[in-house]
């Protein structure tokens, strides 16, 4: 290995952040994973929340070390616009499947404002049947696919807020914060039954993943550029700031030695018992991220991410 190899590949063993994309309808998440590793050479990448095909919007990338932030990542929650035509159902309750019914719609303003109000707050969500949710190690869309009869449990969701921005009859753009896990395709389908004339989603864009919205986010074009100029960690950003609306704890040079071998530090009192934090150097590199322990008043190391 030449010295301009050796130096390419310890900047690649480097680097770990997070791409913020804006995915374009007709892609897969996995698509856009893929797109990445290829244009930074870096292997170790992963997106934190499926957008599927027909949906754009914000579009976490992990890239890196980083990606061990995922799971933190994954469960923020999430923000998207979404266009619901009313009146027409499918198996799948968008366009990709097979529309089931079709009915008249008869509904104001007032009425479908009154009706969203019902979902928001905590409760209980069927996933849609045609999912990448797996049922015995299976995809539960495969197993649709196949005429197999698919049962899906419920999953507890908060629907945190939503705003009616338009309805042109049958057609309405709503405005969705959630909790990571909800399927707006499920929300959509309920709406319409609630409302007795069925409702399908025709329209999907994601506008928030936790702490990072569009305006954070690249296009696909520019990023391809960017890989080409060699200058695409411009758009990178580092993982410190993934996490970065949590708690923070500023390393002095000693704690960062002993929090990289495992050791606790100590924590002030009154702070919640298992919380987390992010424990960050003096220059801003992330260090590890820390579980608080009230009874002895220490942050106990729960990922360790060096120096």
């Amino acid at each position: 290995m030449n010295e301009r190899d050796e130096l390419k590949r310890k900047f690649v063993n480097k680097v770990s952040g997070v791409l913020v994309v804006d995915k374009p309808i007709g892609m897969t998440s996995h698509d856009v994973v893929q797109f990445i590793r290829r244009g930074t050479h870096i292997n170790r990448a992963g997106h934190t929340g499926t957008l599927d095909p027909r949906a754009s919007g914000v579009l976490v990338v992990l890239v890196g070390p980083a990606v061990r932030l995922s799971e933190f990542v994954a469960a923020s929650e999430k923000r998207y616009q979404a266009v619901i035509k009313f009146g027409m159902t499918t198996t799948t309750y968008d366009l990709e499947g097979e529309v089931t019914a079709v009915r008249p719609v008869d509904i104001s303003f007032e009425e479908l404002e009154e009706a969203l109000k019902g979902f928001v707050g905590e409760s209980e969500q069927v996933p849609p049947v045609f999912s990448a949710l797996k049922i015995n190690g299976k995809k539960a869309y495969e197993l649709a696919r196949e005429g197999k009869e698919v049962e899906m449990e419920p999953r507890t969701i908060v629907v945190h807020d939503l705003e009616l921005l338009d309805w042109d009859p049958p057609e309405a753009v709503v405005d969705i914060h959630c909790s990571s896990g909800t399927y707006v395709r499920s929300l959509a389908s309920d709406l319409g039954e609630k409302l007795g004339s069925g409702a399908t989603l025709i329209g999907l864009r994601r506008t928030k993943n936790g702490q990072f919205g569009l305006r954070d986010a690249v296009s696909l074009r520019r990023l391809e550029e960017a890989f080409q100029n060699n200058d695409w960690y411009k758009f990178l950003i580092p993982a410190a700031e993934v996490l970065g609306d949590w708690y923070t704890i500023k390393l002095s040079f000693e704690q960062v030695d002993e929090v990289v071998h495992g050791h606790r530090i100590p924590g002030e009192e009154g702070l919640e018992d298992k919380m987390l934090a992010r424990a960050i150097s003096a220059d801003g590199e992330l260090i590890a991220l820390m579980e608080y322990d009230a009874e002895k008043s220490e942050w106990q190391p729960r990922k360790v991410f060096g120096n």
